[in-house]
Formats: structure tokens, sequence, C-alpha cells
């Protein structure tokens, strides 16, 4: 049987500019920067053990940008310590005047989500650790799990059922 891999290391974003999309994961997520070629690319990671774990690709200007619900990437997930760390992160956003595209529980974990430059979906999260999961199926049917395990300052934005359904693909 063939090995499984260990994790996902990475993920290539295609953007218009990648200087300007490295200072804003830089400046809003903190991300180190490994490598940076002007015009052409940044390497990224929050973990400086790793190479980059997002690498920021230049197209141009005139590069199309991704349309809301096409097939295609729908957010990177950012997951950071404790809830204080992600009422910090929340905090950053309203001082750094970020919009905030919305704030949803999921039962096990509080996700913040945004778009970056380029219209890239964003989420800054946490998540209980395992051991707090009220079940260990159905993780994210809200039955299961429930809500309101994270007040914070976002008690007013608060999407308490979460984003909504996307469409399923038909078999043909």
């Amino acid at each position: 049987m063939a090995k499984r891999p260990m994790y996902l290391q990475h993920v290539n974003l295609y953007v218009r500019d990648a200087e300007r999309s490295k200072q804003w994961y830089e400046d809003l997520l903190g991300l180190h920067t490994y490598e940076y070629r002007p015009g052409w690319a940044a390497f990224m990671s929050a973990d400086t053990e790793q190479s980059h774990e997002v690498a920021l690709m230049q197209l141009g200007p005139d590069a199309p940008l991704q349309q809301k619900g096409q097939v295609g990437l729908n957010h990177l997930a950012w997951r950071l310590e404790s809830l204080d760390d992600l009422k910090e992160f929340y905090h950053r956003l309203k001082e750094k005047g970020q919009p905030i595209e919305h704030i949803s529980d999921h039962g096990i974990s509080l996700g913040i989500y945004l778009r970056d430059p380029d219209g890239n979906g964003v989420e800054v999260f946490y998540e209980l650790p395992r051991a707090e999961w009220p079940v260990d199926y159905h993780i994210f049917t809200r039955e299961k799990t429930g809500r309101g395990r994270f007040p914070g300052p976002w008690d007013a934005e608060i999407r308490a059922d979460g984003p909504p359904a996307q469409p399923q693909p038909v078999a043909v």
C-alpha cells in the first residue's frame, strides 16, 4: 500500500503584485518571508522551521481575479494557538481597518474570514483541542457540536449558522 502524505506543506497563490501581497501577509498575519524576488514571487511562512507555507506568484496587474463561487481555492486557513490569540488578532484587524467578510462559529472552532489584496480568501481561526470536541464524528453538524463556546469581542458580528451551503456537484 502506498504511503500517505504527512501533511499539506504549502499553497501556491497567484497574485497580481507579489510586493503588495507580501506586505499584506507580513503586516496582517506576521508571516516570515524566506525569499522575495521582486516581480516574481514571495515565499512565506508562519512556521520558521518550514521553507514556506505559502508562495505568492506574481502574474501582473491585468491578471483576471478569481470570481466568487468559481471552482478553485476557497480560502487559506491559519490556525492560532489560543482563543486569546484570536481575540488579539480581531482587535488588530479593527485597528488596521481590515474588512472582515464574516465570522463563523463552527462548534469546534471559530473562524474570522477576510480577503487578501487580490480577493483570495483567508481564514484565521482557533480550534478546540481534540479532547474537548463534543463528538468525534459529524464534527461540523450544528445539532451535534452546538455553538457559543467562543465568546469574545466579535459577539455582535458572529454568524452562528456558518457559511452558506455550497452547491454540490451533480453526478453524471
